[in-house]
């Protein structure tokens, strides 16, 4: 059913089913589910101020909305999925793998199966184990189970011209292939031992070690040496590779791992697949957070989209053997499913919204019980822990490769600029705030340069107050930072030779920047030459105006550095504040923030720089604590600094060894004398009484 714009309230049924909005060029743009249609549409139908900013986007990218009724929850869900895959709307959440993934195949579709690496799992009838990170951990894994099962791995064109000149390849005289093409085992055979190797490779490993290790010792007694060694080295060979699988898990353990890690833009997903306790394979995807999920929905989407490709597969195989079937029908012709597939057990990091329907739907696909639940302790819970921290990786990789890339770089500065209606910024400046309940402030700067960091250009502040003992919030903090900054830079722009002919620095091989004198001689500007000895500067470390200035936070915050640079007179240079909570991007002048689009090149160039001045501001703050917490007395000694508490440590060993010197046995130490040493006797002295007093 399909109805014009918003309906009523009263057309919606309250059943459970499934909807679909679409645009004006009647494309679906969203799909969604609901236990109950009318409770969930009428949610759409209000105020888009009430609404996340990426509902209210897509309602008002919408036109119109329809939608069907279903039976039951399972069937919503089964449908949405169907509906996802056929539509791709762009306001879905569909998680996409991070790279191309090989597999360890056997082609149980074929005649004579064939065992080998695949880099996609959808072919009917194809067992696949994994993925697996490399392809050379498939190959030694192939070559390891050549000689217990020798399966053909050779291509079918290969095959066909062995068949044809009856004659064996070098695997078939070397004993690593049955050589089914000349007819040295029969089909069937052939499809045992291939039968042979999905079984082993679904975990079902005990029974296999055990039979041969029996053989071996059979033969052994009965004489027969050679084959005893042969089954010896087939042994060694499956055990070689259990190894190269680690275990996590107790072997009667079938379970699959799924963890979750999202920031506002981008949700990461990762999986491992434990079959009798090891890690027989990985994968992650990364996608885009088009709709307003939180994580239980966003794992409950990602479950149902990776077991519904399995779903797929069921009911693609299923038609598949009705077709091919001869004879008469009968109730038990169905399409098997690999119950590996979809284990018992999948334990996730967060719980799934609508975890019951999600269970009873996998319960149904299985034959048997699915348990969904997140792990609280033992090991399960440890080895989910691995999972999540490869997620957390996973999703830091795809960012960081974002803002690396060139061409992403140039994209991202043109759209900024345009966004902002500013020129193309070059150079960014981003800058934040950390403490520990307003003790131990620390402000960052962290310098962007042509889209990547700068980090030579890095500085940190510590935040002193009016009366040095910090500022009361951050908004004064920031402000405190942006005048630091910027006096420092108009003193350095108005310094005597700033801006002057001949003046540009020249950067010697070791990175120090020499500037010439204010008035060279005509030979001196004429050739180019370096100044004479005596004639350098300080590094003009501040010298260099920002096109951009990005302050972490929202309107306060811009507003702070906006006032602490108008204070010192730098009107030219735009700011902007980005706001953690929904990305938005926040301008002086404006009552409302700029929404950039939520796969825009430079929302992920701004997130990245705030994420840095964050990382930066932290670490400048724990130091600042740390450092805090191990003063020594020689801090508040008049005359005395870093480099001169290191000479009499270094001197003396200890500071109570320092309070039994005299002055003149401390004018001794390099960099001291006999005045500056008596001072800090007295100093020693006064502080040892009110010590004791």
């Amino acid at each position: 059913m399909k109805v014009p714009d918003f309906p009523k309230a009263s057309e919606i049924p309250t059943q459970p089913g499934v909807y679909r909005w679409r645009d004006g060029r009647d494309r679906v743009i969203y799909v969604g589910k609901a236990k109950n249609l009318r409770n969930r549409l009428t949610s759409y139908f209000v105020d888009p101020a009430r609404l996340h900013p990426r509902t209210a986007k897509m309602v008002a990218s919408a036109a119109s909305v329809s939608w069907v009724v279903v039976g039951s929850e399972v069937e919503a869900l089964t449908l949405e999925y169907t509906w996802i895959k056929e539509h791709d709307p762009k306001f879905n959440v569909m998680f996409k793998d991070d790279k191309s993934y090989p597999y360890f195949a056997v082609t149980m579709n074929q005649e004579y199966p064939r065992m080998g690496v695949l880099r996609t799992a959808h072919q009917h009838g194809v067992r696949y184990f994994g993925p697996y990170t490399a392809v050379w951990a498939i190959r030694q894994t192939l070559e390891l189970l050549q000689t217990v099962f020798p399966v053909r791995t050779c291509s079918d064109g290969v095959f066909s011209q062995a068949q044809a000149a009856n004659r064996a390849c070098l695997l078939g005289y070397i004993g690593r292939c049955a050589a089914p093409c000349i007819g040295r085992v029969s089909a069937a055979q052939h499809r045992e031992l291939a039968e042979k190797v999905c079984d082993f490779m679904s975990g079902r490993d005990a029974g296999f070690l055990r039979e041969i290790e029996t053989a071996m010792w059979d033969d052994a007694q009965a004489y027969r040496f050679e084959d005893a060694a042969r089954k010896r080295d087939q042994l060694e060979a499956l055990r070689k590779v259990l190894e190269k699988n680690a275990a996590v898990l107790s072997d009667d353990t079938d379970a699959d791992l799924f963890a979750l890690e999202a920031d506002e833009l981008q949700v990461s997903v990762q999986v491992f697949y434990v079959r009798a306790g090891r890690i027989r394979g990985q994968r992650g995807w990364v996608s885009a957070r088009e709709e307003d999920l939180d994580e239980a929905s966003l794992m409950a989407r990602a479950l149902e989209q990776i077991y519904g490709e399995a779903a797929a597969d069921l009911a693609r195989e299923g038609s598949a053997a009705r077709t091919r079937r001869v004879g008469p029908s009968s109730a038990n012709d169905t399409a098997h499913f690999d119950t590996s597939v979809i284990p018992k057990e999948i334990l996730v990091s967060v719980s799934p919204t609508d975890v019951g329907v999600l269970q009873r739907w996998l319960s149904a696909l299985r034959g048997s019980q699915v348990s969904i639940r997140v792990p609280q302790r033992g090991a399960k819970r440890e080895a989910l822990s691995r999972v999540q921290l490869n997620a957390v990786e996973g999703l830091r990789l795809y960012k960081t490769r974002r803002a690396r890339d060139l061409t992403q770089r140039n994209l991202a500065l043109n759209e900024l600029g345009r966004l902002l209606d500013i020129d193309p910024p070059l150079r960014i400046e981003c800058y934040d705030i950390s403490h520990t309940q307003g003790t131990f402030q620390m402000g960052s700067m962290v310098v962007f340069e042509d889209g990547a960091p700068r980090k030579d250009a890095y500085r940190k502040f510590s935040i002193r107050g009016a009366d040095g003992t910090g500022t009361p919030d951050d908004t004064t903090a920031m402000n405190e930072v942006l005048r630091r900054r910027f006096e420092r830079l108009i003193q350095e722009e108005n310094s005597p030779g700033a801006g002057l002919p001949g003046t540009d620095a020249l950067a010697t091989a070791s990175g120090t920047e020499i500037v010439e004198t204010t008035n060279p001689s005509p030979q001196t500007a004429q050739s180019g030459a370096i100044p004479p000895l005596g004639t350098e500067k300080e590094p003009r470390r501040f010298s260099y105006r920002p096109d951009l200035v990005v302050v972490d936070g929202a309107l306060p915050q811009v507003h702070a550095a906006r006032a602490a640079m108008d204070e010192v007179g730098v009107w030219d240079i735009p700011v902007v504040g980005l706001a953690k909570r929904l990305e938005e991007v926040w301008r002086v002048d404006d009552d409302f923030p700029v929404i950039f689009p939520r796969t825009s090149e430079a929302l992920y160039l701004l997130q990245y720089l705030r994420d840095e001045s964050h990382r930066f501001a932290i670490s400048a703050h724990r130091k600042k604590r740390s450092q805090a917490m191990t003063r020594s007395i020689l801090d508040a000694a008049p005359g005395v600094g870093p480099a001169r508490q290191k000479a009499l440590l270094k001197h003396f060993g200890s500071v109570k060894r320092l309070r039994e010197a005299s002055a003149s046995e401390i004018a001794q130490v390099p960099g001291f004398g006999l005045k500056t040493a008596e001072n800090l006797v007295a100093f020693l002295n006064n502080s040892g009484n009110s010590g004791k007093n």
